[in-house]
């Protein structure tokens, strides 16, 4: 199939007028301007100028659909995966919260069955946003940075518990988050390095302790501003060592709830769309409506696009999937489209590893493709091709 007439987004990160043939599950072909060679009929689909970009990859969401990564369930992960993928997030990453070590190795064994049966059976699986890994928002963290989080299950780090459950889930762990000031973490961040991303997560550091823990090889920022100490110009704090580091990326969760569209534009100037990653953080509510739910094991409140803790009000996460982020970058924030498709498409990728496949409009990667109208509804999504 050859769908024409389309504004493709290229491996600059740029929209051009152009076409794709696609064939079975790969992108065979990307064509521009008029550069488009002649096809059967019934072998052709004019998109009457969509865009069209790589399918989005979040890497740090919780749930959807009253589904949770910690239901640990393969049919929990199938339910969020075909609701990401029906939305156009066509490459996932859960994240997990902080739960008793039993039970997160239990969610990361569920999750490594789901992965392996993904890639073993794919027929039983068309329609389904691919697992690539799991995001491990903690369990080693800050009390006082806490957030929705259950302090009753934070840990100092600790390289011999988190190979416990790397073993559990064959590998699946992407990302471990840890708070560089609870213990001194320059040991284990250099010990468990070259097995995982590890992340700077829920957090009171300040810049010194922060750059330290960079400066041995933490590479990844857990929701940027959000649990964390606020960035001042005396002390600059965990945000101003990761804008000093620039091999380290930046989570941004762009909700119009967590952080003010000012702060967001800043962030853009300060950081450029090749270090920051969107990403939804979203809960099981998410594609549910206001009601009380379940976090964690803890009680939260949704109403409208608000999600709180009952226990203390605290901002428990977004009911805000990846693609309204973008939307809400670029209508209400003022971010050029092709920066917000670029931070939920090619740096998650690269950041996850998986830019050889996925990521990029090019011959040769998977068919995982968005079509959006000029208004940025959702056209339709290809899946593998489907």
């Amino acid at each position: 199939m050859i769908y024409k007439n389309l504004r493709v987004f290229t491996e600059n990160g740029v929209f051009r007028p152009g076409a794709i043939e696609v064939c079975e599950d790969i992108i065979a072909n990307v064509f521009f301007g008029d550069d488009v060679p002649p096809t059967v009929s019934g072998e052709n689909l004019d998109c009457e100028g969509a865009y069209c970009f790589p399918g989005m990859t979040d890497l740090h969401f919780h749930g959807a659909m009253n589904c949770d990564a910690g239901d640990a369930t393969i049919e929990a992960l199938q339910t969020m995966a075909r609701y990401e993928a029906s939305i156009g997030v066509t490459s996932i990453c859960p994240a997990t919260m902080i739960e008793p070590v039993a039970t997160l190795e239990q969610i990361l064994s569920n999750a490594a069955d789901f992965r392996d049966d993904q890639l073993r059976h794919p027929e039983k699986h068309t329609g389904e946003a691919e697992l690539c890994g799991i995001n491990m928002e903690g369990p080693f963290i800050s009390i006082e940075k806490k957030g929705a989080q259950n302090e009753a299950n934070i840990r100092p780090c600790d390289a011999e518990l988190f190979r416990r459950f790397q073993k559990a889930g064959r590998g699946i762990v992407k990302f471990i988050g840890l708070a560089p000031e609870m213990k001194d973490p320059t040991e284990f961040i250099e010990t468990v390095r070259s097995e995982v991303i590890v992340a700077i997560a829920h957090t009171n550091a300040d810049y010194d302790t922060a750059l330290k823990a960079m400066k041995a090889g933490a590479k990844h920022l857990v929701h940027m501003y959000n649990a964390m100490p606020e960035m001042t110009h005396r002390n600059p704090g965990v945000i101003g060592a990761a804008f000093d580091c620039k091999d380290v990326n930046a989570e941004l969760i762009c909700d119009g709830i967590h952080i003010h569209p000012s702060v967001i534009r800043s962030t853009f100037k300060m950081f450029g769309r090749d270090r920051i990653i969107l990403i939804s953080d979203s809960l099981r509510a998410t594609g549910m409506g206001d009601g009380t739910y379940l976090l964690g094991g803890l009680q939260l409140k949704v109403e409208g696009k608000h999600a709180r803790m009952m226990r203390d009000g605290a901002i428990a996460g977004s009911v805000t999937p990846l693609p309204d982020c973008v939307r809400i970058l670029v209508k209400e924030m003022g971010i050029p489209l092709e920066d917000a498709i670029y931070c939920a498409t090619v740096t998650p990728a690269k950041e996850l590893g998986i830019d050889d496949r996925k990521g990029f409009i090019k011959s040769g990667r998977q068919a995982d493709i968005v079509f959006w109208n000029e208004d940025l509804s959702q056209r339709f999504v290809l899946k593998d091709g489907n």
